[in-house]
């Protein structure tokens, strides 16, 4: 019975390698697109069982400086990510990528998914008929993937003046304009506000809590509780059909991250230490909007029409 839980927690996500020179902007890039849940960088495909980010520089590992990207195919294909990538990189020179040259920094495509090879395939076949020059990209089967250091992981949201290969401003963000800077980075970049920060974290009205980014209602003041945490804590959300539940192996823990299910919005994270062991989906503040409940019957019919 559990094992089919977990199983049907996570069906909706598909995992796929992307190499396309310095990771540090093909992450920044490919974590931007809606329907991508997480991205980590690492070494791929190499002969060093212990790999460091100097070692794989000398070149004698073999390890292409990859990402590892998760994302739900019920919202961003594995044929757009593709294309999305090929607006990043260029497919005709064999290690190499604008300034950085090696073999680490050669583009590649590796599949985890059996399934996938055939999308894979298919999408550079076409990609080659419509070219003169010959596309270099290699792909295969993933066969090793290790994760890069700790300060590699994120590395242009920590240091956005840090140097990037690629044009972040690729990506059409109108969609999400209406946002503060805050709330994109919570959002779309999976980040964190500071504990005890958020406005509705010692906040109590009675009323609805819907996503920032596309009004989708979540959460219900009826199931918010004082955890103590630093963050709203919500006993359950407004309907399990809501919300996407993915795992997070970031900061060297795992975690269940919750997500809105239209929006793909990143809320925050589900755990297990409420009152008497139940739930407590612990949220970001700057990913929710407050309905007054004098608001909500208005709301709710401006929503559905």
């Amino acid at each position: 019975m559990l094992k089919n839980k977990l199983l049907n927690m996570f069906s909706r996500q598909s995992v796929i390698y992307l190499a396309g020179g310095c990771f540090w902007g093909v992450e920044a890039f490919i974590s931007r697109l809606k329907g991508v849940n997480n991205t980590e960088v690492g070494y791929a495909n190499g002969n060093d069982l212990a790999p460091t980010y100097e070692k794989v520089c000398s070149g004698k590992t073999m390890h292409a400086e990859t990402v590892k990207v998760t994302f739900n195919p019920e919202i961003i294909s594995l044929e757009e990510i593709l294309e999305n990538f090929f607006k990043i990189i260029d497919p005709y020179t064999k290690n190499r990528q604008w300034a950085d040259i090696g073999t680490q920094y050669r583009t590649g495509i590796y599949w985890q998914n059996p399934a996938d090879k055939k999308v894979v395939i298919n999408f550079l076949r076409a990609k080659q008929k419509s070219v003169s020059k010959r596309i270099v990209v290699e792909t295969h089967e993933i066969y090793s993937f290790y994760p890069a250091e700790d300060y590699h992981q994120k590395y242009l949201e920590k240091n956005p003046q840090g140097y990037c290969h690629v044009d972040l401003n690729l990506i059409d963000d109108e969609e999400f304009n209406h946002l503060t800077k805050e709330e994109y980075e919570i959002t779309q970049l999976s980040m964190t506000e500071p504990p005890f920060s958020g406005k509705y974290d010692d906040f109590f009205e009675d009323g609805l809590y819907v996503d920032v980014v596309d009004g989708e209602v979540l959460f219900s003041s009826d199931d918010k509780f004082d955890s103590g945490c630093g963050w709203p804590a919500f006993s359950k959300p407004i309907s399990e059909d809501v919300i996407t539940k993915n795992r997070d192996f970031s900061h060297g823990t795992t975690r269940i991250e919750v997500r809105s299910k239209k929006a793909n919005s990143h809320l925050g994270h589900v755990f297990h230490d409420g009152p008497g062991g139940s739930k407590r989906y612990c949220i970001n503040s700057a990913a929710l909007k407050f309905i007054p409940k004098d608001e909500v019957e208005d709301y709710l019919k401006k929503m559905n029409d």
